[in-house]
């Protein structure tokens, strides 16, 4: 528990005026736009991911990256644009997430770009899986200011973890978490707050309590179960796990496979949030992978300027009448985490 209220006081600590304000508007304007079913849309996202790169070294099998089947470019963020951004948006926003798709530590300037956003005191978040967070990159990290690292483990022995981290190496993993660790210590710092997230699937499922005892014994500071996204689920699929809790899925009276959450005609994310693909692009959230729902390009336009245009105003207005119509939303896992 005190590692989370520290790691809340982190959060605090990089609030101002103006993004409490900017983040109430936003609040409003959601609940206005739920009642009324209109897109009303005050301030700018509170929360924005940010795509370092769409290059990874693994093959997992539920990735765009992983299965290199990608249908728009791929390509690694460069800083001057980034930094072009954030200068736009730091005054308002509270959350920066560097990942989107792809291992953002393949991005050679990752490390500095995080620096400049956490001087701009916005709290800074990615998510990696750990096979470059050697000593050097460990000490750049804690140097860095990235307050949240996730770190995706996935399995507890080699065996387990390759089946779904196809091409990767869990020792590696480890040695970066006692990096990470001992830089952290060394620098006295009291961030990165460290996650393990273990995406839970039926390879893995029997190793959830070992998972536990393994953050605990190297001292991470959390660790989260988090439901796999199957993109062909219906008829099945060797990767839902038999665990009713830690799946997405449910089997109906046909026996097939449907989604438990219910898909309700409104989402938070497209009033707090947004996602800025690695050249530009705009796009709803993290699920549309392949940025086919593109609302603006960074290169041609103000972000402020395609927050309120219209491609984004008539996506707000499609969710609001029929979420279930829209391509990206049918797989949703909005509400299927599972905390622990």
């Amino acid at each position: 528990m005190g590692n989370k209220i520290l790691d809340t006081k982190n959060f605090i600590g990089t609030l101002s005026l103006s993004k409490i304000f900017n983040a109430k508007k936003v609040l409003i304007s959601f609940y206005l736009a739920k009642w009324l079913k209109k897109p009303i849309q005050w301030g700018v996202p509170i929360s924005i991911s940010i795509e370092p790169t769409t290059s990874c070294n693994l093959r997992c099998p539920e990735c765009p990256s992983g299965l290199r089947n990608f249908t728009r470019p791929t390509g690694m963020l460069q800083q001057n644009f980034f930094e072009k951004t954030i200068d736009e948006i730091y005054r308002h926003t509270a959350y920066l997430i560097f990942y989107f798709q792809g291992e953002p530590y393949l991005n050679p300037k990752f490390l500095e770009m995080v620096k400049y956003a956490s001087d701009k005191k916005i709290y800074t978040a990615t998510s990696t899986n750990a096979h470059y967070l050697n000593n050097e990159n460990a000490k750049k990290t804690i140097e860095s200011g990235l307050k949240r690292l996730i770190i995706s483990i996935d399995g507890t022995t080699q065996k387990t973890y390759e089946q779904y981290r196809i091409g990767g190496d869990l020792s590696k993993v480890i040695e970066g978490t006692k990096n990470i660790i001992h830089w952290k210590n060394e620098l006295k710092s009291s961030t990165p707050h460290i996650v393990f997230q273990y995406l839970v699937v039926k390879p893995n499922q029997h190793q959830i309590e070992d998972a536990k005892k393994l953050a605990k014994d190297l001292g991470v500071n959390e660790i989260k179960f988090k439901t796999a996204q199957i993109y062909e689920y219906e008829n099945g699929s060797d990767l839902i796990p038999t665990i009713e809790s830690y799946s997405r899925y449910k089997k109906n009276k046909e026996g097939t496979f449907e989604i438990k959450n219910k898909l309700l005609n409104h989402c938070w994310r497209l009033w707090h949030s947004t996602v800025i693909t690695w050249d530009g692009l705009i796009v709803p959230c993290c699920f549309d992978k392949d940025a086919k729902h593109q609302l603006g390009d960074l290169k041609e336009e103000s972000f402020k300027t395609i927050w309120h245009n219209d491609k984004y105003n008539n996506f707000r207005s499609s969710l609001l009448r029929s979420r279930a119509e829209i391509d990206i939303c049918k797989n949703c896992t909005e509400g299927t985490k599972v905390w622990n």
